[in-house]
């Protein structure tokens, strides 16, 4: 049987989404069903039955558009199975990815009303000449985490796909 899932992302320069539409093929291989969209583009969640919904974490903060969903669509979202996962730590030390989990658990504090069936930190992309100007003069500041990280990408393909094919199989 299939299902209609929603894969909902919010990015701040396009690695969230890549991880999203990585998350949305796995499923589509496992014989599901499934929509991706940007969290800000989401009006409704009829017609799905499940939402996996990701954001980077970025200076300390989930992006503001997953937590807009998830204000937004309390009433639907408590109805059905939902999980989440957040893009953050640079390198794969136990401490960044520790503060990275901290970092999430902290935004889905917020909404103590959700119980996501899964929820997962993976490594982050960071290119500091794609940075708009605003992040720029953050990142160039020496008391900044970002001063002086070179581009990286953490993203670990094999572990996205992995996550998303146990959720794919907990969503049939």
């Amino acid at each position: 049987m299939s299902i209609e899932i929603l894969v909902a992302y919010a990015t701040r320069y396009g690695s969230t989404r890549e991880v999203a539409e990585a998350v949305a093929t796995t499923f589509r291989d496992e014989g599901l069903q499934v929509a991706i969209k940007p969290a800000q583009q989401v009006v409704a969640l009829n017609g799905y039955r499940a939402i996996v919904l990701g954001a980077p974490l970025y200076l300390g903060a989930w992006h503001k558009d997953a937590l807009h969903l998830l204000a937004r669509h309390r009433e639907a979202i408590e109805k059905m199975p939902t999980a989440v996962f957040a893009l953050g730590p640079l390198h794969d030390e136990p401490k960044e990815r520790q503060s990275a989990r901290t970092q999430l658990d902290k935004a889905l504090a917020g909404f103590p009303w959700l119980a996501p069936i899964a929820s997962e930190v993976f490594g982050g992309k960071y290119d500091p000449a794609k940075l708009r100007f605003g992040d720029r003069l953050i990142a160039g500041l020496p008391a900044s985490p970002l001063h002086d990280v070179p581009a990286r990408d953490a993203r670990d393909w094999t572990a996205i796909r992995t996550w998303a094919r146990d959720l794919g199989g907990r969503l049939q």
